[in-house]
Parts: C-alpha cells; structure tokens; sequence
C-alpha cells in the first residue's frame, strides 16, 4: 500500500467479538457443548454460518443445518449459561487491542463500537476489561433492521458521527463483519482470527495478523504528518 491508497482517517470503528475480545474462543466451546448435550457435533459449515450475525440468525443457522428443534430464545438462554461459564476461566483481550486503542487516543480520534451482539452483552464485556467509557459510540444487535453483512450499521455509525463512510477506518474479524463494512464505503481492516481466518477477505481494504500489526499504524501517518 502507498501513501496515496491511505485514507484520510476521522474516526475509528471496532467490532467486538473475536476482535476486541476472544469471546470466539468461548462461543465456540459453548456451540459445541450445546449441540454434544443434543448428540451432534460443530462442523465447519454450522460454525461458519453463525460467525458474524446477530443472536437469532446465528441460532436460526444453527437450526437449519443441524436440525434441532429448540427454539432460538431456549439455545439462546441455555447458551449464554454455557458462555459465562467459560468466559470466567478463558475470556481475555485479544493482541494489540489496549496499544492500538491507546495510539487512537493519542491522536485525538473519536472511536465507536459496531458489533451484531445485543447491548447488554456489550455491555457486560467491554466492563470488564474498562474499555466501554473510551468509546463515543456504540451500534448493537437492536439498534439496526438488517444485520451484517448489510453495511446498514457502518452507515449508521457514519451518520451518527457526522462523517462520510470512507472517513471511518474499521476493524472486523469475520467475513460477515468485513462485506458490511466495505459495503458501506468505509476502509475496512480485517483481523482473522483462527476461527474466521478461512473466510474471504478479498474485499477487505488491508488484511493483517493482529491489531498490533505494524502497517495498521502506518495507515494513521499521513494525518499524523499533514
């Protein structure tokens, strides 16, 4: 990437999960333990087709490939007990996230959250670690009609900071995450991780390791220099 395939950047977006925190991690072995208590197993297609969505398209995926007849607001419930359970032993933040966010605020630039989780479960996460006060923005599950890969939240979030799409440089993990950010016009970063790392990311604008890769700060050097 040259200087001039840079953007002029005016805010930062981040999603959550699998990104921010290894929430992935602690889904997946929640995913797995709920369809074991059922006699069936996580295959790659049931794990890739939830990675990215909100809560009941990601349990309707679920249903439709594995065949269970729960009901979604049932897999939810028992699966969020199966979550924290996991998370008190396993949650942790992921490489480079507090630098990076550290580098943001040095820099003056205002950053939000976009994630396809519902408020509370945000909520609840980010508070853990302290880091939800240090974001201006945060764009959840309830607060949009169509979840990614609909860019309708990136594009919310452009209109709520008061930007243009391509002024936002955004951070996602997944290939769900990804397309909606493209789509909505903004710089899209994608950071897989191992449980997403088989996903096209050919529509990302920069794809690297970890938040803590080094061309990720590059990106911010012709503001830092103008």
């Amino acid at each position: 990437m040259n200087v001039f395939d840079q953007p002029t950047i005016k805010a930062v977006v981040f999603d959550l999960d699998g990104l921010m925190l290894n929430t992935e991690d602690i889904f997946d072995l929640a995913g797995r333990e709920l369809l074991a208590r059922r006699g069936l197993e996580m295959t790659h297609e049931i794990h890739r087709s939830m990675l990215g969505r909100r809560p009941d398209e990601a349990f309707q995926a679920m249903k439709d490939l594995s065949g269970i007849t729960d009901s979604i607001e049932d897999l939810k419930l028992e699966t969020r007990e199966l979550f924290y359970g996991f998370a008190d032993e396993h949650l942790a933040v992921m490489p480079g996230v507090l630098s990076l966010l550290d580098h943001i605020d040095q820099l003056g630039l205002p950053r939000a959250v976009a994630t396809s989780s519902p408020r509370d479960y945000m909520i609840t996460m980010l508070n853990r670690f302290g880091l939800l006060d240090g974001f201006q923005q945060t764009f959840t599950a309830e607060d949009v009609t169509h979840g990614k890969p609909n860019p309708e939240i990136y594009l919310m979030a452009a209109a709520s900071l008061e930007l243009a799409p391509e002024q936002m440089l955004v951070f996602e993990d997944s290939e769900t995450g990804t397309k909606a950010a493209a789509a909505s016009g903004a710089f899209a970063v994608a950071v897989p991780n191992r449980h997403t790392e088989s996903g096209d990311f050919s529509m990302a604008s920069l794809k690297v390791g970890s938040l803590g890769d080094a061309s990720i700060r590059a990106l911010f050097c012709r503001d830092e220099t103008s």
